[in-house]
């Protein structure tokens, strides 16, 4: 355990400043706390929202008043929220069960000055690994790195799975309209056949380059897919070797010089899966389907927002405000589930990535120090773009079981050039309408006799705006729910950074994958030593038809 988190108590319900958290939540119950009021108290978007690096961020629409935010900041300070984040950005091993660093940060890290872990210098590493990725993307793009059939790659498909295929998924979905390499970039995430399949029949394997991402090449979908798809090249008559890089740890399986491959790009471990994004995770695959100039643009926008979240005070850090609002929403006013609607379809994949990224970060239930927890921790992420989601589940948004929501809208699209008008306005000006409308709607509510048509408003939400989609937006957005989420960790006294939760169903399932391989090898091989439902599920995918369960 660090010296810091020695001095932090694990006892939640024993901080001055959550007792008085818990009280005063107690008044929002009272009908003068209802948000319709609270939202025309003079100043009060003034008060409560915050401009920094190009974000705005507007908490105005929340359920709280200054007494609230003062003793949040209160609880700020009893958990030493800006002291934490600064010995994660410095190298201190914050990630105690793994007695590791979480230097995500570094990954983005121009600022020229030196980070160490155990007093070695951890940046020429990343900087050499961001020339590796510049220069191989040049190439690439130069047409000097070729398939084997001497012609250039035109497709790209990344093999990972979770932190190894999210961030990078979401990045190249909102700079789509930047992609101009003439390459199209796939996904082979799921192990699922038809995953394959999809992707199989939209590529041409001879101007295909796959990227297999796994820090130990070891993780099980991912070397099921790198084998599948060496096979399908192989099938092809192609010199897979020639058309395969990898993305992991030094000296891992993947990193063998007895099986190369065209480059192998080196992860680090100080930097965890859901937080790679920035680091060759996303370097090479972004850097060869946007270029490395605007990849690193967007690593920029990411180090503002860094610097932003260490070196502001509580009262004016944007992504820290945002983390005691959802502790606020999650362990004072009851609210499990928090909606993330991005009203700019490029954002599509934002919620998917946030909800990894919060979900394996914090949901846990115990403390660093092994306790388990007396609060509950983690929200329930989910998302859709506006306005898809309002035709999707505002209802229960509007009228069923309320949820906190946090919108985002971008002034200036990155298509600006259809000006046509429909009800005198323009399609990004009808977004606007709908995006300014909602947050209003969900908190005012409204009045009916029939209570079919009645809206109990009182529904808490944020708004985030960004100036546009730019490489650099799209960074500072990243970063910001990165230390949000980080932060919330803080505050719960959890580890953000491992997620020993996902290996028990693994471990499981490498119990059965035995048994099916045992039967592929000996056809008469039964499964009578199996529970009833486990041997159930095991004769029906052999049988190839649905069977009866029998007794």
């Amino acid at each position: 355990m660090n010296f810091l988190s020695s001095q932090i108590s694990h006892n939640l319900n024993s901080i001055p400043a959550w007792k008085n958290l818990k009280k005063h939540a107690e008044n929002f119950s009272r009908p003068d706390k209802h948000l319709k009021y609270l939202i025309k108290e003079n100043s009060r978007l003034e008060k409560f929202s915050l401009t920094c690096n190009g974000l705005f961020y507007d908490f105005s629409r929340q359920r709280v008043d200054e007494k609230a935010m003062s003793l949040l900041f209160e609880l700020a300070e009893a958990r030493k929220l800006k002291e934490q984040f600064i010995s994660m950005v410095n190298g201190e091993k914050i990630n105690i069960s793994e007695n590791r660093a979480a230097l995500h940060t570094a990954s983005r890290n121009f600022s020229g000055t030196s980070i160490c872990i155990d007093e070695k210098d951890v940046m020429p590493e990343i900087i050499k690994t961001r020339e590796n990725i510049r220069e191989f993307v040049s190439k690439v793009h130069n047409g000097k790195i070729t398939g084997s059939t001497g012609k250039p790659f035109k497709h790209v498909v990344v093999i990972g799975i979770g932190g190894s295929y999210l961030g990078t998924k979401f990045v190249s979905c909102a700079l789509k309209a930047f992609a101009d390499k003439n390459i199209e970039i796939h996904f082979l995430s799921n192990v699922d056949i038809h995953n394959f399949g999809n992707i199989v029949s939209a590529i041409e394997p001879e101007s295909t380059l796959w990227i297999v991402v796994s820090k130990s090449y070891t993780t099980t979908e991912t070397v099921a897919n790198a084998n599948l798809a060496i096979s399908f090249m192989k099938e092809k008559g192609l010199e897979f070797s020639k058309h395969f890089v990898t993305v992991t740890s030094k000296g891992s399986p993947g990193d063998d010089p007895a099986n190369p491959v065209l480059s192998a790009f080196h992860m680090f471990d100080f930097i965890g899966g859901r937080y790679s994004v920035t680091s060759a995770v996303g370097g090479v695959p972004l850097g060869l389907y946007l270029g490395y100039e605007k990849f690193e643009r967007f690593l920029k926008g990411a180090e503002e927002m860094d610097i932003h979240a260490k070196n502001s005070p509580c009262g004016k850090n944007i992504p820290l405000i945002a983390a005691l609002i959802s502790i606020w929403n999650n362990n004072f006013l009851g609210y499990q589930t928090q909606a993330i609607i991005p009203y700019a379809s490029p954002l599509r994949k934002l919620a998917l990535h946030i909800q990894q990224l919060n979900m394996e970060s914090n949901g846990k239930s115990v403390t660093q120090e092994g306790h388990f927890l007396d609060e509950p921790a983690g929200p329930i992420i989910f998302g859709e773009s506006g306005t898809n989601a309002q035709h999707s589940f505002f209802q229960l948004a509007h009228q069923g079981r309320p949820f906190p929501i946090e919108f985002i809208g971008v002034i200036r699209p990155q298509y600006d050039q259809y000006n046509y008008k429909s009800k005198g306005v323009t399609n990004h000006q009808e977004l606007w309408a709908n995006l300014i409308s909602q947050p209003t709607a969900l908190a005012e509510g409204k009045e009916d006799k029939n209570k079919a048509k009645y809206f109990s408003g009182n529904r808490p939400s944020s708004t985030i705006l960004i100036n546009d989609l730019s490489p650099e937006s799209v960074g500072r957005l990243l970063s910001f729910y990165e230390a949000k989420t980080v932060f919330e960790a803080f505050i719960w006294g959890t580890n953000p950074f491992d997620q020993f939760g996902v290996e028990l169903g693994k471990k499981l399932a490498s119990n059965i994958r035995n048994e099916i391989a045992l039967k592929n090898e000996q056809k008469d091989h039964r499964f009578e030593h199996m529970d009833n439902i486990t041997k159930f599920y095991l004769d029906t995918i052999f049988s190839g038809k649905l069977i009866r369960p029998r007794s």
